[in-house]
Formats: C-alpha cells, structure tokens, sequence
C-alpha cells in the first residue's frame, strides 16, 4: 500500500520511522524486519502479501546492502507497508522513493552548536530544563554520537531538577575530549594552564605524541602563513586565507583567530621551540613532558 523510506542519521531515522509507522497503527515490534543477507525477493514475497485483517507490513534495512532495480520495484508495488531504512541512498533510489512512496528524511546534526541545539529540543521533550552550559556540555563530550546524548538524557529525568551542568557532568562523567586547535589557542593567548589540560585530554584519549605535534607542526604553519598574509594585506577574510592556503574553511579560521594575536618575531620564536620538541622526542625523550614543556613556552 505504502513505501516509506527513512534516510539520515541512523538513530534519528529509526526513531522517525517508529513514529510514523506507530501513527499509521503500526507496531515496530510486530512487524517482521530484515536486513543484510536476508533482503532477497525470495525472502521478503512472503511478507508483502495483505494479512486476514488488512494491511500488513515489513521493515527492510538496507544498510551494507546493494538492492537491484527488481527488488526495488518488488518493493515500491507491495500491496501492504513497506518501510525502507536507508541511511544515505543515491540518486536513483531517492527519486524512486520520491516518485513511488513517502521519503523521511532526518538530517544529522554536524557542528557542536547544531549539536547543543538538538540536546535542547530533545531535553524540552522529556521534560528536562537542561541550562545551556549543560547542553553544550553533553554535545561536546559526545559529538555525534546521539544514541548516547539520548541515553544520558534518559537517565537524568529520573533525577530531580535543577538539572545544572555540573549535575550532568557527575551524572555523565566524561572529560570532553581535547582539541589540538585550542590548545594552539590557548597557548598562544597566554593561558598554558588550558592548553596543558587541553593537551592531557588528548593523550589521555589515545592520541599518539608524535602524531599530536605533527598536527602542531601543521597547525602553526597555517598559523605562520597567515602572520604573513595579514602582514601582506592587512584585513584577511576567511574565505581567502581558506583559498590562499588551500584549506578548508575551519582550519583556516582556527588559523587565523591564533595569527591575529601574534608577530612575525614571536612566531619565529615559537617555531624554534617546535623544532627543539622535535628533536628531542626523536632522541628519546619522553614525549609526553616534551609536549607539556612545549605548550607551556608557546604561552609565554
């Protein structure tokens, strides 16, 4: 009767086909489901056919699975519900859903603020008044990862309010993880107590030390570049420090926020700095004080 599809973000499409499949009378848990190896004609023709009471109904999931232009018409042409998880389909298979069917998509949110913002809207639905420091709290130690932001959520509506961000923060407890721009952020603003705990949380969160000043290598040669170019032009956009330095846009800002603060002599200083770490991680020295010693003079 229906070909439904739900494409996006995996936890947010199974949450959107539970609810429109629950408004239609129909229960996700009734309903068989298959996936991988089973989504064959042979396997689903049993189950597209009406049940004694009317409309039937199954669930296929596609994910890691390649279905043929018979399948598909197998699937848009069933006389009974078919709901379709199909997390990033191409072309093809849109304007087929599109044109045959119902397509629901749940975009995911990418940066920390969408993120945050998500955490808001979903908390408000529970019932929760997180404070923006909370939201924010919880988006930036689990990034992406919605199924788990849900998860903590769930278990803060069992705990009475105010739900503060320091409740959260005992309730989750996770150290957010450590970011390589802002420790080169706030080293370079004079604050080598943030850049040290900036770096630990890397370390502690597996990072390898060689890798992590390579990355600082890299870093603060965008950094040097954009020293340059604002000497060169004075006023430097984003756009084209992105263009001049063939980057994306968020390296080049982080750049140039870290550049607008420093001189041409102090950048020359802190490249000597990075190179004497590089030797001395190379001859054996332990990297991880050989970092921490680092940060700490690129702040002074």
């Amino acid at each position: 009767m229906t070909l439904l599809a739900f494409s996006g973000h995996r936890f947010l499409a199974e949450e959107t086909m539970r609810g429109t499949l629950t408004a239609r009378g129909l229960s996700v848990r009734d309903l068989p489901r298959l996936a991988g190896e089973e989504v064959t004609a042979q396997a689903l023709a049993p189950l597209l056919a009406p049940g004694l009471f009317g409309d039937g109904g199954v669930i296929v999931d596609l994910a890691g699975v390649k279905p043929d232009k018979a399948l598909l018409e197998l699937l848009a042409s069933a006389p009974v519900t078919v709901a379709v998880l199909d997390e990033a389909p191409p072309a093809t298979r849109l304007k087929l859903y599109e044109s045959r069917g119902e397509l629901h998509p749940s975009p995911a949110p990418q940066k920390a603020g969408e993120v945050a913002g998500w955490v808001t809207q979903r908390a408000r639905k529970l019932g929760l008044k997180l404070d923006r420091d909370a939201a924010a709290y919880l988006a930036e130690v689990f990034g992406p990862d919605l199924t788990g932001i849900a998860g903590e959520l769930n278990k803060l509506t069992l705990l009475d309010p105010p739900h503060t961000a320091d409740l959260v923060r005992r309730v989750v407890g996770r150290e957010p993880p450590g970011d390589s721009f802002a420790l080169l952020g706030a080293a370079t603003t004079g604050h080598p107590g943030e850049a040290v705990t900036q770096l630990r949380r890397l370390l502690a969160g597996g990072e390898d030390p060689f890798k992590l000043l390579g990355a600082v290598v890299w870093q603060y040669s965008l950094v040097a570049r954009c020293v340059a170019l604002i000497q060169e032009e004075g006023r430097v956009t984003e756009a084209a420090a992105a263009s001049r330095l063939g980057v994306k846009p968020y390296p080049a800002k982080k750049a140039l926020d870290v550049a607008r603060r420093l001189s041409e002599d102090r950048v020359r200083g802190h490249l000597a700095r990075i190179l004497d770490a590089d030797v001395a991680m190379k001859r054996g020295l332990d990297p991880s004080a050989t970092l921490e010693r680092l940060v700490v003079q690129l702040s002074v």
